[in-house]
């Protein structure tokens, strides 16, 4: 089994064309390119902001209540020409049981869903390794906004 590292968001920094999701283990920052509409749910998210009426990632939220549905993890599982992946890991109580689910997703709805969940965000090992390290990209938005 690959080992998952745990990952927190360090900042968001909008682009022209979105938002740089920074995350970090601590260690290593990673940066994840999203649209503005998946920013903009991200930073609800963060802020627990209440919303008149259910956007898109508040419906996948009251579908996978309404299943009983619990999602237990996202995990940032693979990195491909500069492409990141990940896999909703969740779980239903059934009376026969419990039903495991894993299912393929974009990092950035991912992020969205964990945050609005309350799950936690992991990246694999592998993956953290062979990402490059956006720690420099923070540094230099830090110092130019202090000049």
């Amino acid at each position: 089994m690959k080992r998952e590292i745990p990952v927190m968001i360090k900042a968001l920094v909008p682009t022209p064309t979105g938002c740089g999701v920074f995350l970090t283990d601590g260690a290593k920052v990673i940066a994840i390119f999203v649209d503005h509409s998946v920013a903009a749910a991200i930073t609800m998210a963060m802020h627990d902001v209440q919303k008149p009426r259910p956007l898109t990632h508040d419906l996948i939220q009251n579908i996978l209540a309404g299943l009983g549905v619990v999602l237990q993890k996202v995990v940032i599982n693979d990195l491909k020409e500069d492409t990141y992946f990940a896999r909703l890991f969740m779980y239903q109580e059934l009376e026969s049981g419990k039903n495991m689910l894993e299912i393929d997703a974009r990092p950035s709805d991912s992020i969205a869903l964990a945050l609005q969940l309350k799950a936690p965000i992991y990246i694999a090992e592998d993956v953290l390794n062979r990402a490059d390290d956006m720690g420099w990209a923070l540094e230099k938005k830090s110092s130019d906004e202090e000049t």
